[in-house]
């Protein structure tokens, strides 16, 4: 929180939008993260079925493993983020730039 008072952004607000969670994406977000780990490091070295993952074991005895992939795959979607947000806010620009450009245009003409 220190940081959105750095930047004064309103704080209540960034404290609530911090802490959004979505508990039925919590499961595929553990396989993803354990699966991505895999990729990394090479191989499996646990088992990536469903069946197994349901009681965390799998998840206890390869920490390190779904530890490299929650921090892959963290980094993978705050930059997939970023690029939405970076193209949105680009067509944005474009279109209001346009709109401004024909009221302005409209406005002379008259």
């Amino acid at each position: 929180m220190p940081t959105a008072a750095l930047f004064r952004l309103h704080v209540p607000l960034v404290f609530l939008a911090a802490n959004i969670s979505i508990p039925p994406m919590i499961p595929f977000i553990l396989y993803g993260s354990f699966w991505t780990g895999a990729l990394v490091l090479g191989g499996n070295r646990g088992d990536l079925s469903w069946e197994s993952m349901s009681n965390l074991e799998v998840i206890k005895t390869n920490v390190y493993q779904y530890t490299i992939g929650a921090i892959v795959l963290s980094i993978a979607a705050a930059l997939l983020a970023a690029l939405i947000t970076s193209l949105f806010l680009n067509f944005s620009k474009k279109r209001a730039s346009v709109t401004c450009q024909v009221s302005r245009d409209t406005w002379q003409n008259n």
